[in-house]
């Protein structure tokens, strides 16, 4: 039986309450990023529209929407960390993303503790049980069909070094729910958790040829 859509021209407006793409390409990660300016000013942000985009090096992403403290900082130094955002510190992160002077700290704003990076010079939120340090690869200003430029930027950073908390490793293996992560989906104030009660395997079919 065909499906009844509601279709549309995301320029020409999509007719409903609520935009629903962020909602529809979700729930999606939190890019919880922690950077510094040159001058040494601290800043922590969250960023819903982030990703992993490569295995070997491993590539991490974010798109900041408009030019804010996160991307000048990584511009100016081409360094930053991503720390795993949890249901415990969920809170934290929302603090986080207040729009304040670029010189006012948020690991202080949020309640969480600052430790230096072992390989750049942005700090990790200590309290997070998964941190990545990087190295900019890429700075990508966004632009739409036409070639028009966009005021979002994507950034892209090269993992150069990974702390995990020793509680999240089974035999070895990194239990992702036990981790309690949260993902960001629709709407201005929807978030998920995930549950081991949710999963299920496929295996790919060439693996199952081989």
């Amino acid at each position: 039986m065909p499906r009844s859509r509601h279709s549309y021209q995301p320029r020409l407006g999509h007719g409903l309450p609520h935009d629903p793409l962020n909602a529809i390409i979700g729930p999606r990660p939190i890019g919880w990023i922690s950077s510094q300016s040159a001058s040494g000013d601290r800043n922590l942000a969250p960023y819903s529209f982030f990703n992993c985009f490569n295995y070997k090096p491993p590539i991490i992403g974010f798109s900041s929407q408009g030019w804010k403290d996160s991307v000048a900082n990584i511009a100016e130094t081409g360094e930053f960390v991503w720390n795993l955002a949890t249901r415990e510190l969920a809170v934290a992160m929302n603090e986080s993303s207040a729009s304040v002077a670029r010189d006012k700290d948020e690991f202080a704003l949020s309640g969480v503790t600052a430790i230096p990076g072992t390989q750049v010079a942005a700090s990790m939120v200590a309290e997070s049980p998964v941190n990545f340090e990087c190295k900019l690869t890429q700075l990508i200003q966004l632009q739409d069909a036409d070639g028009g430029k966009l005021e979002q930027w994507l950034v892209l950073g090269e993992v150069i070094a990974v702390h995990i908390d020793q509680a999240l490793l089974l035999d070895g293996i990194y239990q992702t729910a036990k981790a309690n992560p949260i993902l960001r989906a629709g709407g201005p104030s929807a978030y998920y958790t995930i549950s081991d009660e949710q999963r299920f395997d496929l295996t790919r079919p060439d693996a199952r040829r081989s």
